[in-house]
């Protein structure tokens, strides 16, 4: 009996899941890996986007919102329109974009972030010049 009590004391707690935010659109890394050329493209979610013979839709995007500049989450949907199947389908994420990568011979893609509407503070100017000279710290 005592066994079965430590085994269970010894169980890790379950961990809180993050409140995620659900966003109208985001933003996506889009790579030509023959001509090298590369743009960000925003997406509104489930409108259709076409670069190249991909055809992207951005099916959902999320944040954390406890802290909206960190890691996004999106569904995507790709179909490449020249061999009328699908190149993609399902979860990329912005921290990882190598653990769910689209498999494709000359695009590649990647989420960058959701329209979380996170906007970062303004940051205040150092002062200019002190008034007072700075004390030296080695005198000696």
């Amino acid at each position: 009996m005592k066994t079965w009590v430590l085994c269970l004391a010894l169980l890790p707690l379950p961990l809180a899941a993050q409140e995620m935010g659900s966003a109208p659109g985001g933003t996506i890394r889009f790579l030509d890996k023959i001509s090298g050329q590369v743009n960000d493209i925003h997406l509104t979610r489930g409108v259709p986007e076409t670069r190249g013979r991909l055809t992207i839709t951005l099916d959902e995007c999320r944040y954390p919102k406890d802290n909206p500049a960190a890691d996004a989450q999106a569904h995507l949907t790709v179909v490449d329109d020249v061999a009328g199947r699908a190149a993609f389908n399902g979860w990329m994420l912005a921290s990882s974009p190598a653990l769910s990568a689209m498999d494709h011979a000359r695009y590649d893609i990647w989420v960058l972030s959701c329209d979380s509407g996170f906007v970062a503070p303004d940051v205040e100017a150092a002062p200019e010049t002190p008034e007072e000279p700075l004390e030296e710290i080695n005198e000696g």
